[in-house]
This record gives structure tokens, sequence and C-alpha cells, in this order.
């Protein structure tokens, strides 16, 4: 191994340290459990974010029970008691019929169930260096539930966008943390053409239940694709605009990233910055965990999950020799649009040692994943680094 390549090897592991352990979260604070989420990892308890072990993301679909948790404000007493007495969905704004729509209401349009992948802008966040301010997410911030609900594009249609619409924004019940009426923790949405698309839903159930609590009951949407801070929860507005939406953490650094590479550390104006759109290609180890003692002997069996936010993953490879040689895996087809697809592999080891290896997606236009932490930004979204996990071969 020649000198210049084992200083790029030290600066990767430095770069990708926090995806090597992929299982730990250096920098989390475990607290008390939250009812029926009791194997996650409590990022923050004011507002509640939690993250998911990677183990416990192997199923095809994610339960209730171990989908992360990504709140901006307090969950609604609505949503505890599951009382809808007065719920209205209004839509608004930029239409020729607005409407005001109950539960039943919304079931009586053409119902959908799809699989989606739903996951936070920031999920990697704890590996970016310098660090970057939020919660620190490793990998555990995303999940693919299957929700049932109706086309957001049915209920505009029915509305009647009009030729001005732009954006659509949503307004949930949380309350702020501040408790003041008038402060709103967030209000985001989506472009006209990604509300638009046959996959964006509002949905009731997720895993053929009412949504729980801590995922938007009685209502929330399902921008898949997008950043899960573009999926609002406990949903009573949609204003459909005539211009991009500013409500609050639209603008600043909020779920935005530099139009151009910066250096890291740098201090971005806020008129460099640009909006999150679709998520980039990624994927993960469910098997094994890392730290695994194995046997020369025997191939190692792998699989995990892959997806991207504007299409299918086309292929997906392993390595053992820091990216020396690839050995493709089988991939899965996506049980619809926007679904994450499964992957296995098996792998030989040459000889005795340690070894790391490293999983890497590449999607329907030919982009893979990095081999290090990507483009860093102020606040530590899109980190699509290759996960890691470290073997000892005898």
């Amino acid at each position: 191994m020649t000198h210049h390549r084992r200083r790029f090897l030290r600066a990767v592991g430095s770069a990708s340290a926090g995806l090597l352990l992929a299982d730990k979260v250096p920098f989390a604070q475990e607290r008390a459990a939250i009812e029926g989420k009791e194997g996650l990892i409590v990022l923050n308890d004011r507002p509640v974010n939690a993250e998911t072990p990677i183990a416990l993301l192997d199923d095809s679909v994610t339960s209730n029970a171990t989908h992360f948790i990504r709140n901006n404000g307090l969950v609604p007493e609505r949503a505890k008691t599951r009382d809808l007495a007065g719920w209205r969905l209004a839509v608004d704004g930029s239409v020729r019929k607005p409407l005001k729509l109950n539960l039943d209401t919304l079931k009586r349009y053409p119902n959908k169930t799809a699989q989606l992948v739903i996951e936070c802008g920031g999920n990697g966040r704890a590996g970016f260096r310098p660090p970057a301010r939020g919660n620190q997410w490793t990998l555990g911030a995303v999940g693919c539930a299957e929700y049932t609900g109706v086309r957001l594009k049915d209920v505009l249609e029915d509305a009647g966008v009009q030729p001005s619409a732009v954006y659509v924004a949503y307004f949930g019940e949380d309350p702020h943390l501040s408790a003041d009426a008038n402060d709103v923790p967030i209000s985001r949405g989506v472009p006209i053409e990604k509300a638009l698309n046959d996959w964006t839903l509002l949905a009731w159930e997720m895993n053929g239940e009412p949504l729980p609590a801590q995922h938007g009951f009685p209502l929330r949407l399902v921008a898949p694709g997008f950043p899960a801070s573009a999926c609002g929860k406990w949903l009573t507005r949609l204003w459909v605009r005539d211009q991009v939406h500013d409500g609050p953490k639209m603008g600043g650094f909020s779920y935005r990233v530099p139009r151009n590479p910066v250096e890291p550390g740098t201090d971005v104006p806020e008129a460099d910055m640009e909006i999150i759109e679709a998520m980039p290609v990624k994927s993960i180890i469910t098997r094994p965990a890392t730290g695994l003692a194995h046997a020369q002997a025997q191939p190692l069996s792998l699989r995990g999950h892959a997806w991207c936010g504007d299409g299918p993953v086309s292929a997906m490879h392993v390595s053992c020799d820091f990216g020396a040689t690839w050995i493709e895996a089988a991939l899965d087809a996506p049980a619809n649009p926007f679904a994450w697809q499964r992957w296995n592999a098996s792998i030989r080891f040459p000889t005795p040692g340690h070894y790391e290896v490293w999983a890497r997606a590449t999607d329907h236009a030919g982009r893979q994943q990095p081999m290090i932490i990507p483009g860093w930004n102020p606040r530590g979204y899109l980190n699509n680094a290759m996960q890691r996990i470290s073997v000892r071969v005898s």
C-alpha cells in the first residue's frame, strides 16, 4: 500500500467515523422511553425526536413501533385523545372552490395504499465535521411504512387549482414549544408539481391502523422522496399559494443547502441557500451489525435496503477491500414507486483479519453514494455517505 493510499484511508476513516458504528449514537442522550416506541433512541424529549437503531429497520415494511419520530412542536391533544369532534381540513388559496373536509368526506375520494419512504433531511448529521447544529441523527431517521389515504392530486383537482398555483403549504395543530397559540412550530410544503404527483398522499392510516399520535393523527401529508419536513402532520389546512411558501422553517438555513459547494465551516450567506427537494440515493446494512466476529471458512451474508428520492435504485454493490473491488448484490424491485428496495449479498474474506464492509447504492441516473461525507452544509443535511461495518475474521 502506498503512502498516499494509507493517508487517503486515514482521511476516509476520520470523515466517516459516524457511519462505521451505525448502531451507536455518540451524541444522543437516551432518556425515558416513549410509550409504544421502547426500542428507539431518544435524542430530544421537547420536542420529541427519536431514531431507530439500524437493526430494527430490517423488515420490508417499518412498523409503527419502530418508525423514527421527528417533531418540531408538541403533540396535539386531539392526537392523544383521538377526538375528531370539530376537526376539518381546509383547502384554500389559489383555488376556484375552497374546501372544508372532515375525515369521512375525505375517505370518499378514491383510496390509495402504498409503501413510502420518509427520511429526515438531517439523517446522518452526526457524521459532519465541523459538527452541524441540530439533532445528531446517525442513520436511523428513516422508515418505509405502508400508508393509506387519498392522492393530494384528487383533492386539489376537486378544489380547482388555479394556473397561478406554485406551492402547496401545510398547517397543523401541533402547539409551539412556547405554548403561544400565535406561534407556529413549522409550516412547510411542496411545489405544485410534487403536490400533483400520483404518490403524494393525504394519509389517515399507517400500516393498517389510524395514524399514531406521534405520526400525525388524524391526517398527514406524505410527500415521498422529499425530506420528512415536507410531510406535515396533524393537518388542518392546505394553502395553495402563488409563490414559494414562506412559513416557519422555509427560510434561512432550515432545510436548505448551499447552492454551490462550500468549504467546511464556511459562513454561508442566506441568499446562497436553496430549498432541499428530492433526497439523494442511499442505503443501509441491516444485517449483520458492526463488530461481528466471523469464521473465514464461511461466506458472510449481508442485507439491507436502498432508496432514492426521485426514482428507483438500479444497482447495489459491497466491498471488503476499501473499494478496490466490488461485488454486485441482488436488488429487489420496489413494491411501488418511492418504496425502498431490499438487497442482499454474500461475501468471502481472503484471509483472517480486521475488515470493513462497505455498501454502495447506484440510482436510476447513475449517481452513486460517496465514499466519505459529502457536501458540508451549515445544518448537516443530505449525508448519503456509504455505510461501513467492521468484521473480525478468524
